[in-house]
């Protein structure tokens, strides 16, 4: 019988939001199999303003983490980009990894495949295919022509990727990472989430509000209609702070002058579990995450999803969408404070995906990709 291989698997994560995503295929290769597995981790989880969350990766006790700062506050996007495939380089040449991971739509996702396509890498892409309503939608299709395996949360996602002229071959689907701590039984209680982070309420929302890179000009304005609708609803809000797109500071400016009353809890950033202990619990979300689209559905929280961000993201009827005006806000928070809990979603996947992961990983189907693309044209007759 043929022995196989130690072969070496590089994650790469740039957020809190998609190490949480990579966390549990991470966890699964590292206890269910003799692949090295490597953390690369850049990003937002350098950086003090954001919790420096490289902490937290740490504390998990994975078997080898490597920290890169690729970005001082508010470079632009080109630069971090270009920082990053500098960075994950020179580490991808020194480690000589298998296979890369990546996830979604961030920069540090696009460096990942832009070095494992230029460097003869085989690339796998978790959740590609999917659509939003700015600048990331275009990112994530250009991380998925760059990567040579698809692992999608659902058919759509798999359709929208053989319309891009993907192969069929190298689509599999396998549902979102991150449903599969969201149904496990291992959530800490809520109870030791409020204690934890020391947050008074009994009842309350949860707030993230994103920076529209498109939307510049009027994002001090649709943060100024957000937070004072806020805070007219009278509702208790634990906010989490933005990513660190450009115009974070602008939220930031905005989101910090609530520290004053005692209706918001502002906090950096959570420990995942916690995070989605606190969702379950919580009367709704509101901003534009697309926690708001994704996760939420998945334990029925209403949800209201603000502006353009994630404009073609989810389809659930626990969410409401509206304009980023003070006035629709308030009606949102209004009709949502009506709703109650809704039919949970799992559109997305049913908690497996580290099985299908696996799956592919004994069947050694990244080691047997195909690092040469062929351009397929879509044709309905051929199913999907």
């Amino acid at each position: 019988m043929e022995e196989r291989m130690n072969r070496t698997i590089v994650f790469v994560t740039g957020t809190r939001a998609d190490y949480g995503k990579l966390k549990p295929l991470i966890r699964s290769v590292e206890e269910e199999t003799e692949h090295t597995c490597i953390i690369f981790a850049t990003g937002m989880h350098t950086l003090d303003r954001y919790g420096f969350t490289i902490d937290e990766i740490r504390k998990n006790d994975h078997r080898r983490v490597h920290m890169y700062t690729n970005q001082v506050l508010e470079e632009s996007m080109d630069q971090i980009l270009g920082n990053t495939i500098g960075g994950f380089s020179r580490f991808v040449r020194d480690v000589k990894p298998d296979l890369i991971v990546i996830h979604g739509d961030r920069l540090e996702a696009l460096a990942g495949a832009s070095v494992g396509a230029l460097a003869g890498i085989p690339v796998a892409h978790i959740e590609g295919g999917e659509v939003s309503g700015t600048v990331d939608e275009s990112i994530r299709h250009a991380v998925s022509k760059l990567s040579h395996l698809h692992l999608v949360a659902n058919g759509d996602a798999a359709l929208r990727l053989r319309q891009l002229g993907e192969e069929k071959e190298r689509i599999h689907i396998i549902g979102s990472p991150e449903i599969d701590v969201m149904l496990s039984a291992d959530l800490p209680s809520l109870d030791d989430v409020k204690r934890r982070y020391q947050i008074p309420f009994d009842r309350y929302a949860i707030g993230i509000f994103h920076s529209v890179t498109t939307e510049l000009d009027s994002l001090a304005e649709q943060v100024g209609c957000y937070t004072h609708a806020l805070i007219e609803s009278n509702e208790n809000y634990v906010m989490i702070f933005p990513n660190n797109d450009i115009g974070s500071s602008i939220i930031l400016d905005q989101i910090n002058s609530l520290k004053s009353s005692s209706k918001f809890k502002l906090y950096p950033s959570l420990r995942f579990e916690y995070f989605l202990a606190l969702l379950k619990n919580a009367r709704f979300i509101i901003g534009n995450s697309s926690v708001g689209v994704r996760e939420a559905p998945v334990y029925g929280v209403p949800s209201i999803d603000i502006g353009s961000r994630q404009r073609h993201r989810g389809n659930a009827s626990s969410i409401l969408r509206c304009k980023p005006e003070t006035h629709a806000i308030g009606l949102a928070i209004a009709e949502i404070g009506r709703m109650g809990q809704c039919q949970p979603s799992l559109s997305n996947g049913s908690g497996h995906s580290c099985d299908g992961f696996l799956d592919l990983l004994r069947r050694e189907v990244p080691w047997r990709v195909s690092l040469q693309k062929h351009f397929q044209p879509y044709r309905p007759d051929d199913g999907q």
